[in-house]
């Protein structure tokens, strides 16, 4: 247990620490390479070997490049193997080991009790002690038998060790993120705008770079079929094992840390579907069956809303995937009404990240319906929301986020044009671009990073492009 401990606090402190990365000895490594080859023998010690796991990941940059591939195959094949342990069936196999090692100790204690009984009754006359005080002794017997709780700790480890390869495996897809002294001179004032629309061009539309795999994780990552597996993870933890969690105090905490491994398979999924290509998860039918089983997933449960951290984390990877399938033109599930329950259950959450994916599904999906046929109704009610959502949502990150999914739902297509006549798009941003721009200019340094402040910068940019747009639009639809 205290091995654990020590790893766990390991892997912590090795996380983005570059000072201490420095002092790494060759030795060092080698002790974590040993426990990570050692054999398991119980769910902590696979605990600990996930955790050392993760430890390894963060020391990547000082292992020598020729070990890089062998390393994170090893790696893999850890987290693999913790992920392909079925969470539910252990906890049910768990509480009923225990609830037979309780039996049994109580049976051998009743035995024992039964054995002494003589001896205690010819105790209890001499000494005038009651039938209801011996009753009372024979209970302090039972607590103070030596407490063992051997099934619930690797219950427990199991559940951590799942959670934190998932959260490994992660951070093994993210890229690095720009630092802020890239962006430190840049302000949101309008002088940013010549910077911002160069950078733009330059870069051919994008602002930031894609994120990308390396190769040795990316043939890793398929070759333990890990999107299969996190895949799996996704599903609402076993009921059976809810059931038997909630009878017991001591076991009900852990109906919490199956609830978290789904959150954390859901933002694991996200992470997979924005890098792996098509094909390597399964080509477009297992999108579309991925996309249905999210769909189901969500609407299966009446308050989602109120579930902030599940409503979070299925909203990143119904947005990761929606995308996807819209960048390869696969077709997808959703019905509008079940867009707009979504959109209309999460645009209401105290979370900025709910809200921000919810805008973005509804401007993903907006775009594609704009491209179809007998969409206007549609296409007018999407066009509403989210103006009503850039001019009311007090965050300027959510504000952005609208007009992005308004400048992709009304960018093209016949519907897109007739729709955006019918609902004043063009008089409502004209209004709203001077608000915006002084917004920024107010509230946005000391209450936004200066990555935010950079899209932002960049939002603004694409508004005044988009009203110019918008005006030909106008002028030949009305002329």
């Amino acid at each position: 247990m205290c091995c654990g401990i020590y790893a766990y606090c390991l892997q912590t402190v090795t996380e983005d620490n570059a000072e201490l990365l420095k002092s790494f000895s060759a030795t060092a490594l080698h002790v974590l390479e040993s426990v990570l080859l050692s054999p398991v023998s119980s769910m902590e010690s696979l605990l600990l070997k996930t955790l050392v796991a993760g430890t390894i990941w963060n020391l990547k940059d000082v292992i020598p490049c020729k070990s890089q591939a062998e390393i994170i195959n090893a790696l893999l094949k850890i987290l693999s193997e913790v992920l392909e342990m079925d969470a539910g069936e252990t906890v049910i196999q768990m509480k009923e080991a225990e609830m037979q090692r309780l039996k049994t100790a109580a049976e051998a204690e009743e035995i024992l009790e039964n054995t002494n009984g003589d001896d205690l009754i010819e105790d209890d006359e001499m000494e005038g002690i009651s039938r209801k005080r011996k009753v009372r002794r024979k209970t302090f017997v039972s607590d103070l038998l030596p407490a063992t709780d051997k099934e619930l700790r690797e219950t427990i480890a199991l559940l951590t060790a799942q959670q934190t390869a998932l959260e490994i495996i992660v951070n093994m897809c993210c890229n690095e993120d720009p630092s802020d002294d890239e962006w430190e001179e840049l302000s949101s004032s309008d002088e940013s705008d010549a910077f911002m629309e160069n950078s733009f061009n330059e870069c051919g539309g994008q602002l930031f770079s894609p994120l990308c795999l390396s190769h040795e994780v990316h043939t890793a990552l398929t070759n333990y079929l890990i999107p299969k597996k996190v895949f799996e993870k996704t599903a609402f933890p076993n009921s059976t094992a809810v059931d038997l969690c909630s009878r017991n105090p001591t076991w009900k905490p852990l109906i919490r840390k199956m609830n978290t491994i789904q959150c954390r398979a859901l933002l694991c999924l996200q992470s997979l579907v924005s890098l792996l290509d098509v094909e390597h998860l399964g080509g477009a039918a297992a999108l579309q069956t991925l996309a249905q089983h999210l769909s189901q997933l969500l609407f299966s449960q009446p308050d989602f809303a109120k579930r902030a951290d599940f409503l979070e984390a299925i909203s990143s990877a119904l947005r990761a995937l929606l995308q996807t399938m819209a960048s390869k033109n696969i077709s997808q599930c959703m019905t509008p009404d079940q867009l707009m329950t979504l959109c209309k259950g999460g645009i209401h959450s105290s979370n900025v990240g709910v809200r921000v994916n919810v805008v973005s599904i509804l401007g993903i999906t907006g775009s594609v319906l704009a491209k179809e046929d007998g969409t206007l109704e549609t296409l007018k009610n999407i066009g509403c929301f989210l103006l009503e959502v850039t001019t009311k949502d007090p965050s300027l990150v959510v504000a952005g986020e609208a007009l992005d999914a308004l400048f992709d739902v009304f960018a093209d297509g016949k519907e897109a044009e007739r729709a955006s006549i019918q609902i004043k798009l063009l008089s409502t941003l004209k209004e709203f671009q001077p608000v915006f721009k002084m917004k920024i200019r107010k509230e946005g340094k000391g209450n936004y990073s200066t990555d935010q402040l950079c899209v932002l910068d960049n939002v603004k940019m694409n508004l005044r492009r988009f009203i110019a747009y918008q005006e030909t639009v106008e002028k030949r639809l009305t002329s």
